[in-house]
């Protein structure tokens, strides 16, 4: 099950008491004030790690704390500090106050981390003449986890149009494909080539007219293409699904700039697929002419012209990172 976004509570350990003691032995006769500090309590940390992909974990376990500081005692013992308490989440998650809405992190990059609930200040003890001070409680928080995915480039398109089988055609991913539409339910990753050359694509699932205002949950698939720095525009050339071809296209980035014209201005990477299919050329043809603009036509079930694509994907890339 793929979740992407969850609300949690956090609160850090509370701080230990102070101690208030005093040493005395048959020369002291008042006694000497010895009572040690309260340890501190231990912060909650929010740590990224790239082995994880969704953020079902917090779907069961919403309630994070920190250990508590131990208390001071006599002989200017200080109580230990409380351990902090380390949460693990994917890489791309957003940190949000729940209160406030505003943004605390975004942890992009593997091993990032943030203290989300800082712990209470242990109690002072009467050593050195202090007067004893209770013990802080540590910090309290809503959070509200946002995980987008981080990839280079996001297939996007109409359901059926083909978007797993070209994912599964040229990266190392398995989506699952098959014969009828909103076979993907949540996104899929895959890393394309190897080494240097290679780069993270995301499949994207199917959008549909009116995605933007969250029908057929668009709205919640289209937030993972913010990151992406490439779209790739994946259209049933052939119609297979009775729909025109320029209808698909215009509807989608109709779509996408209702939703955003940050992302809408990304550049795109368009694909004909299904050119295997009879009526898909005579459909290319007049889409090239109403559009007028480069698109790569393409088989992703017969594996035909996907070494073109790739070197076109890797080359917008890289004019991006210029």
């Amino acid at each position: 099950m793929f979740i992407d976004s969850a609300k949690v509570f956090v609160q850090g350990g509370r701080g230990g008491k102070g101690c208030r003691c005093f040493y005395r032995d048959k020369y002291t006769r008042n006694g000497i004030p010895d009572g040690g500090d309260g340890g501190d309590g231990g912060d909650v940390i929010f740590r990224a790690d790239r082995n994880l992909r969704t953020l079902l974990d917090f779907q069961y376990n919403r309630h994070f704390r920190g250990q508590d500081g131990a208390h001071g005692s006599g002989k200017n013992k200080k109580g230990r500090s409380g351990l902090p308490l380390l949460v693990r989440v994917p890489c791309g998650t957003e940190i949000k106050d729940s209160a406030t809405g505003c943004l605390l992190r975004s942890l992009d990059k593997d091993t990032e981390e943030v203290v989300v609930a800082n712990g209470g200040k242990g109690g002072r003890g009467n050593q050195h003449n202090h007067e004893v001070t209770d013990p802080q409680p540590g910090e309290e928080k809503e959070l509200l986890l946002d995980l987008k995915l981080i990839a280079d480039a996001g297939v996007v398109g109409f359901p059926n149009a083909g978007k797993s089988t070209l994912i599964g055609a040229i990266s190392n991913a398995q989506p699952k494909t098959a014969a009828y539409p909103f076979t993907t339910k949540f996104p899929v990753l895959g890393v394309v080539g190897v080494k240097e050359e290679s780069f993270i694509i995301a499949d994207i699932p199917g959008l549909i007219e009116g995605s933007s205002h969250g029908r057929g949950l668009g709205d919640k698939f289209l937030r993972h293409v913010e990151r992406t720095k490439v779209l790739v525009h994946i259209i049933d050339m052939a119609g297979s699904e009775g729909r025109d071809p320029l209808y698909d296209y215009r509807t989608i980035n109709a779509e996408i700039k209702n939703y955003s014209r940050e992302v809408f201005k990304k550049p795109q990477v368009l694909v004909a697929n299904k050119m295997d299919l009879p009526a898909a050329k005579k459909n290319l043809e007049r889409f090239k002419k109403e559009i007028g603009k480069r698109i790569y036509p393409i088989s992703a079930l017969k594996r035909q012209g996907l070494e073109e694509l790739i070197e076109a994907i890797r080359k917008t890339l890289q004019k991006d990172r210029r």
